[in-house]
């Protein structure tokens, strides 16, 4: 099956990459699209397959599947100056089973021209998520440090990371203990690797294991948003 067959990428499917970052066109993706969907995209599926038997040992409110984890190598070019039609990664998301898929915190990797990066958190926060997240933090500061100042967590991928504010938002005292931690924009936790890495057969081992240290980290973020959200 499916499931138990994937390991890693080959090296030519970061070829596959490299290739289209020098030729990002439609015509030369078009006359290689088969190629992406052997080296890049039926690799992915396999991983996403293999994920939904292995998370729900860990994480079982997180989902992977198909239709909601894999990325379009397809960039929306509407709003960019960049018009470049094709990403030069490839890349899946594993959200929460009831929240809209980036509304919420999940679990993310990415295999790129230039590097892997494995992890997880909450990217980009609507207002009201953003709010309730931090009302969170300020009710269970000590839940939060457990998690991400743990000796575990801090060896498999280091501190804490995201988007801050200088200053502790409004409505909170500029004083409080999880002050550092309400200044957050994003919440962010993963680990980078050279993009040979997903060749090797060290990738999907280290992929399970960052998403463990990570996980605890997904669950805290979206409690609030499940609370109100009357899930």
């Amino acid at each position: 099956m499916t499931s138990t067959r994937f390991t890693s990428f080959s090296p030519k499917a970061l070829s596959f990459l490299r290739a289209l970052k020098r030729n990002n066109n439609r015509e030369w993706f078009k006359a290689r699209q088969e190629q992406y969907e052997l080296l890049l995209r039926a690799p992915m599926i396999e991983l996403i397959e293999r994920l939904a038997s292995d998370l729900p040992r860990f994480v079982p409110e997180l989902v992977a599947s198909r239709k909601r984890s894999l990325y379009r190598i397809h960039r929306d070019t509407r709003f960019s100056a960049d018009k470049k039609p094709y990403k030069t990664w490839i890349a899946a998301v594993f959200p929460h089973r009831t929240l809209p898929k980036h509304e919420g915190a999940g679990l993310y990797l990415h295999v790129s021209t230039d590097e892997v990066w494995i992890g997880g958190g909450m990217y980009a926060p609507a207002t009201p998520q953003l709010q309730a997240v931090r009302e969170h933090i300020a009710s269970h500061s000590g839940q939060l440090r457990a998690i991400v100042e743990s000796p575990a967590f801090r060896k498999v991928v280091g501190a804490l990371d995201g988007q801050r504010l200088q200053r502790v938002p409004r409505g909170f005292p500029r004083d409080h203990e999880a002050a550092e931690y309400l200044k957050y924009r994003q919440f962010l936790a993963g680990r980078e690797f050279p993009a040979s890495f997903a060749t090797g057969p060290r990738f999907y081992p280290e992929v399970i294991r960052v998403f463990r240290h990570v996980a605890p980290l997904t669950t805290f973020l979206n409690e609030p948003l499940l609370t109100a959200g009357g899930r």
